[in-house]
């Protein structure tokens, strides 16, 4: 890669080229004409993708839009996603190929073939048929981030039980609420979890969730870290004595679905109101996972492929169960947290496993960055040629820390922008893209987005406003689950046609999309639009600060005024000379109008578990207002 010398303007920033021998063997050689022709015939382009896919019985319509915009996808055929993420790759070289490659906290490792790893999903399917669960049943998994958790997300599609899998960190109450809105009869957990070398204490909590909800019959725990717990007789089983028993044999019929037939609910968290369960299918989902997988990072069979997220988010749901298995792909899972016990841990990892593609998300990048270069530059990272972002937009600096420090200046970064209900990456680059540092680049084949405004009409280049997708894709969520009406509402209201994201953006006069944040993340100062990304951004960028979050407070002439947090690096201490500086920077780097009114330094920032920050509570402490939902609060 290089960078060019071409002049930019401040929209574009600076661009960096792919090289040869990155784009040489890249599955995808020509862009333009490719999305064009997706736009143009999106049917016969994703009629094509599913092709390279076995189903039970080919569909008779590619998409279905006689009622919008409850769109059908793959209409009439018949297949299983669990029949192409194994079932397949038994018959082929892959049978004997590393599916998973794990490792624990504490050091202790497993490795699953193909053959091993469907052995262990049909015995496990076998064990949840004899505990009465049928097809269209939802099952609940709350387990921590160890094999057994893809082992049940698969078994549980294998045999037409759509899953709903709860993040292994999250309270009783988020627990709970899921179980009874899903209905699950059968809860999936385990004794604990490894967590910065504490054990996190998943069966207790599951215990008072299941305390609030009478809905679960049958709860089965996986043995993993070894401490005592409760177990109610007639109700809690241990995995590994089920999975001894004759029932547990080590064949499994793969139960043919139809396309449109459930595969999972993941619940998503809103700013207020209960969790919406986000609805996918067998279908859809499964030809675009697998599409977007393999052409966004070039997949090749000799790859180590490494999305460090947790199957418990559609992150995890979509690129390290499913996408990676349906590509044949080898993928390594890590249960704890990235810096334990010492911040190279990643980096040992990466070295000790040949990890070929990292994907990962800007809040871990910018906390390993805090710790320095030296940490990743004792390790040999040459095994990587691809990196990734997910999340949230990657501020500059924290991309060009990722592509030099970590990447070598060899390994192109693909910043994928795409959310729960998309199912896959909507933005994203090619191996092929030349890039620009905190921009998600262009739309993803047969994806068809605008940035417009209040009215519907598009926005100038350069410009902000709603991003919106125009037209539906294979992996989009089909409702929310129970409530249709909320589905209607909460995507298609706004702009009738069209699906509301939620986000805002601008688009350069290059095409590239530039995610500005959600559009509650969007401060209005004396009615200039400014994104909090730009502004924790240019913060970043200063050499103090390794993490920020900004928020809009009312005041009095400007509407609104700006307040900063600000966690400093190792070794710089807050002073209010370092705030004046810090404010002044902001106003050097965008402009007087985003100068901060106050910046207030802290050790810590509340985020979700899967890593975003929470300005809605930072908002809400700063005007001493309730705090609403934080069933999703990391700490």
């Amino acid at each position: 890669m290089f960078q060019s010398d071409e002049p930019r303007d401040s929209i574009e920033g600076e661009v960096f080229y792919p090289m040869k021998q990155v784009t040489k063997n890249a599955t995808v050689q020509e862009y333009e004409r490719l999305y064009q022709e997706s736009l143009r015939d999106p049917q016969t382009f994703w009629g094509e993708r599913a092709g390279e896919l076995d189903w039970f019985r080919k569909w008779d319509q590619v998409l279905d839009e006689s009622n919008p915009p409850f769109y059908k996808w793959f209409v009439g055929g018949k297949t299983n996603i669990v029949y192409n993420a194994l079932d397949r790759h038994l018959k082929t070289f892959r049978k004997n190929k590393l599916a998973l490659i794990w490792e624990g906290e504490p050091g202790d490792t497993r490795t699953y073939s193909y053959f091993s790893l469907n052995r262990e999903v049909c015995k496990f399917s076998n064990v949840l048929r004899s505990m009465g669960v049928k097809k269209g049943d939802i099952v609940t998994i709350y387990l921590p981030r160890i094999p057994e958790q893809v082992i049940a997300m698969l078994a549980c599609a294998k045999i037409g039980a759509p899953h709903s899998v709860v993040y292994g960190g999250f309270s009783v109450e988020a627990l709970a609420e899921r179980i009874e809105d899903a209905q699950s009869r059968v809860l999936i957990t385990a004794d604990g979890g490894w967590l910065r070398g504490k054990t996190v204490e998943l069966k207790n909590i599951a215990d008072e969730a299941l305390a609030r909800q009478p809905t679960i019959e049958s709860c089965i725990v996986v043995k993993r870290t070894g401490q005592d717990i409760y177990m109610e007789p007639g109700r809690d089983y241990w995995y590994h004595d089920l999975m001894s028993l004759p029932i547990s044999t080590n064949s499994c019929q793969t139960e043919a679905m139809d396309a449109e037939d459930p595969l999972f609910v993941l619940y998503t968290s809103g700013t207020t109101g209960r969790p919406k369960g986000v609805v996918h299918t067998h279908g859809g989902y499964m030809v675009y996972t697998y599409t977007t997988f393999k052409y966004v990072f070039d997949i090749k069979d000799e790859d180590r492929w490494w999305c460090a997220a947790d199957p418990g988010w559609i992150t995890g749901h979509s690129y390290i169960v499913y996408a990676p298995l349906l590509n044949g792909a080898t993928s390594f899972l890590y249960e704890g947290a990235p810096n334990h016990p010492y911040p190279n841990r990643w980096w040992r990892m990466i070295e000790n496993y040949g990890v070929t593609i990292l994907y990962t998300a800007p809040t871990a990048i910018r906390g390993l960055m805090r710790f320095g270069d030296a940490w990743a530059n004792r390790h040999d990272l040459s095994s990587l040629r691809l990196l990734g972002s997910v999340g949230e937009p990657i501020n500059p600096e924290a991309w060009k820390w990722y592509f030099n420090v970590i990447g070598r200046g060899n390994c192109p970064i693909m910043d994928t922008w795409w959310q729960t209900e998309t199912g896959g990456f909507m933005i994203s680059p090619l191996p092929i893209t030349p890039l620009k540092p905190g921009s998600a680049t262009r739309p993803f084949f047969g994806i068809d987005v605008d940035v417009i405004n209040e009215e519907g009409a598009p926005v100038a280049a350069g410009e902000e406003g709603y991003l919106v997708v125009n037209k539906p894709w294979p992996g989009m969520l089909r409702t929310v689950y129970r409530d249709p009406d909320r589905y209607v509402q909460q995507y298609w209201t706004k702009f009738p046609g069209r699906y509301q994201t939620g986000d805002s953006a601008r688009k350069d006069k290059d095409g590239y999309m530039w995610i500005i944040g959600r559009m509650d993340d969007v401060i209005k100062v004396s009615g200039y639009r400014l994104g909090t990304a730009e502004v924790e951004s240019a913060l970043v960028s200063h050499q103090a600060v390794a993490e920020a979050a900004a928020i809009g407070v009312p005041h009095e002439l400007k509407g609104n005024a700006i307040h900063a947090y600000v966690i400093l690096r190792n070794n710089v201490t807050g002073s209010d000379r370092l705030a004046e500086e810090l404010r002044n920077h902001v106003a050097h780097e965008i402009g007087p109008i985003a100068r901060p009114e106050t910046v207030t330094f802290v050790d810590t920032l509340p985020k979700t578990r899967s890593g975003k920050i929470m300005r809605r509570l930072l908002r809400a402490r700063a005007l001493g207002q309730p705090e609403g939902d934080v069933s999703t609060l990391e700490d």
